[in-house]
């Protein structure tokens, strides 16, 4: 007998008999099951606005307007013109597992719309008080529906309109606990920002518009140019000022498996996180880190190490080739041919560099840690560096500038708390380059990354970059405590555009900044103006400077979750500190021991790493006696 037939001839066994038998298995309700799902669907502000933007998108809206209050938590409404729905698809939307995108198991392997699943609004629905309003015309009735935490409460005919609006209110209000876990409203915002600057920059031909208690914060027009690159390039300048418009390099190529078109950014325009960096597979935003290294290795001899360039590619590529599927926010996806997609990216990357930049200057290029496009504004000549270059101005070909023997003004000068300590006389340089053995021949560099020095009992090797790391940690930390920090005026107050994330971030930021000496100030949408600079700051540098405390702000707000004062002071340190690579002069060698051991914790970095190693002689014999 086959197993159907088993099944068949086995009587059926109905909820009450088991629950009779003393099972403790149940069915779970409805309602509870939609809450557990709203944990993965909807786990913030950002991800329900994330949810009804798609479905605007899918609508087909030309237009698509976001307003909140509270970062959210009290208020998010998505408005848009799409396509709009009837009576009975505006009451059955917020079913679990209702939606118009699939019928069929065969459906899922070619989906072309950013929602499939039919969770999204049940699950919010479940934890929020909802209220729909759609309309397909703006002659005919529109209709209205209200939930309160998953019970529908009130439904009915309203005002003609075309497109759906989706308010949701007191989010969380009915699961105390998520709502508690949610980070400031500051915080939140800024998630916020962030998705709706992504699908955005994902759909240049629609007009977006970002209000929060009744500030415009984005605002975005859709021109539908029909020129692709027109309408990106032009979206990217309003959303992330990386660049001059010109400055972009255009990419299109294609095949009969996938196609590549987009924009990147200039090499000069990198900075030292992946934050710019925006990757679209089927309209869809996802992260992908083995794709995304096809793109960094073509930029491999153009950019200094540890930095990241700005790209925004679209890949369309045939659904069946792709699964989407495989993360429960559709975060991330899989390709059957990831070899294949990486080979064709990294050559269009790097095809289209070298198009629009012509032959590199190879004779900068370093096979290992790329070209020093000396992106690291602290950088200043010594005196003995500026001493070294007159005596060499009578020779007949003047030899390049070289950046990395440069080392940061406040290395030896000292940053704004600390007390100037001169830098190495010419004395003692030509005493060291003749091997004379004063306090400064007594030091050494390794790699342009280690200082070594003896004493009595061995041998200390201080890591250069964890030592100043810290030494600036102490000074921000002491600045943002006293609330003193010096600061030099430009002569010329500069005014700076930034996304409306990050400028979201500085105006949260701008008190402790001043602390810090920097006297910034907002000034219209998105901008900021800057009248002064910490005194250690070259001017001139001020936009990638805080473009780097932002980058390092978010990057330590993410992965070691620091907020406030100290992820601020870590990431003024992080962005200031002098690099492992650059070669420094026996004054600016001793500068940086004295500062160090002024400090209050001089033996770990910020982060806990060490800053100085000890090798007794008695461990160095022990090696060389094989003991």
């Amino acid at each position: 007998m086959s197993g159907r037939e088993v099944q068949a001839d086995a009587p059926s066994i109905e909820k009450e008999e088991i629950q009779e038998a003393g099972g403790i298995i149940r069915v779970m309700p409805l309602s509870l099951a939609n809450k557990i799902a709203a944990g993965e669907v909807v786990r913030r502000p950002a991800s329900a606005v994330k949810e009804l933007v798609e479905n605007s998108l899918d609508a087909g809206a030309s237009e698509i307007q976001v307003i909140l209050q509270e970062a959210g938590s009290s208020l998010i409404q998505v408005v848009d013109n799409g396509c709009g729905m009837r009576e009975e698809d505006a009451i059955l939307c917020f079913q679990r597992h209702a939606t118009s995108k699939i019928r069929s198991v065969e459906d899922l392997e070619t989906i072309h719309t950013l929602g499939f699943r039919g969770e999204a609004l049940a699950s919010l629905a479940s934890v929020s008080q909802i209220e729909l309003k759609t309309g397909l015309n703006d002659s005919d009735p529109a209709f209205r529906v209200k939930i309160d935490g998953g019970e529908l409460i009130e439904s009915g005919p309203v005002a003609p309109t075309r497109g759906t609006s989706v308010a949701v209110r007191n989010l969380f209000f009915n699961v105390p606990a998520r709502r508690n876990f949610l980070k400031r409203p500051q915080t939140e915002l800024k998630h916020v920002l962030d998705v709706v600057q992504v699908l955005a920059l994902s759909n240049p031909a629609v007009s977006f518009q970002l209000l929060h208690a009744g500030n415009e914060l984005i605002n975005v027009r859709g021109e539908g140019s029909g020129q692709f690159h027109t309408d990106l390039s032009n979206r990217v300048k309003s959303l992330i000022p990386v660049a001059r418009e010109d400055e972009l390099i255009p990419l299109d190529e294609s095949t009969s498996y996938l196609s590549v078109r987009g924009v990147l950014g200039p090499p000069q325009g990198a900075r030292r996180t992946r934050g710019n960096q925006f990757l679209f597979v089927n309209g869809r935003y996802v992260k992908h880190r083995y794709v995304e290294h096809a793109v960094l290795s073509a930029y491999e001899y153009l950019l200094p190490a540890g930095s990241y360039p700005f790209f925004a590619l679209f890949l369309d590529i045939d659904p069946r080739h792709v699964d989407v599927n495989v993360h429960p926010t559709k975060a991330e996806v899989k390709f059957d041919d990831e070899r294949g997609v990486y080979g064709m990216l990294r050559a269009v990357v790097g095809r289209s560099l070298g198009m629009s930049l012509q032959t590199p200057d190879m004779t900068r290029a370093s096979p290992v840690k790329g070209l020093s496009l000396n992106l690291d504004p602290l950088e200043r000549a010594t005196p003995v560096s500026r001493a070294a270059s007159e005596r060499e101005s009578d020779d007949p070909a003047p030899k390049p500038r070289n950046w990395v023997s440069e080392a940061s003004q406040a290395l030896y000068r000292g940053t704004q708390m600390a007390t100037a300590v001169p830098a190495a006389s010419t004395d003692d340089a030509a005493a060291s380059k003749s091997g004379g053995v004063g306090e400064e021949g007594l030091l050494w560099q390794l790699h342009d990354t280690y200082i070594l020095t003896q004493i009595l009992s061995g041998l200390v090797i201080i890591d250069q970059q964890m030592a100043h790391e810290r030494i600036l940690y102490e000074q921000a930390v002491s600045c943002l405590e006293s609330g003193f920090g010096l600061s030099q005026q430009l002569l010329f107050p500069r005014t700076i555009e930034f996304s409306a994330s990050d400028y979201a971030l500085l105006e949260e930021l701008m008190p402790d900044l001043k602390k810090l000496g920097f006297d910034v100030a907002a000034f219209g949408r998105n901008s900021v103006i800057v009248r002064g600079v910490p005194a250690d700051i070259s001017t001139g540098d001020e936009r990638s400077v805080l473009d780097e405390i932002v980058d390092q702000y978010r990057l330590f707000e993410r992965v070691e979750r620091l907020s406030g004062r100290e992820n601020l002071a870590r990431s003024v340190a992080r962005r200031g500190a002098v690099r492992a690579g650059m070669k420094l002069s026996p004054g600016e060698m001793r500068s940086l021991i004295d500062q160090l051991f002024h400090c209050a914790s001089p033996y770990v970095s910020p982060d806990g790493r060490p800053t100085i190693i000890t090798l007794s002689g008695e461990e160095l014999r022990e090696r060389f006696d094989g003991k």
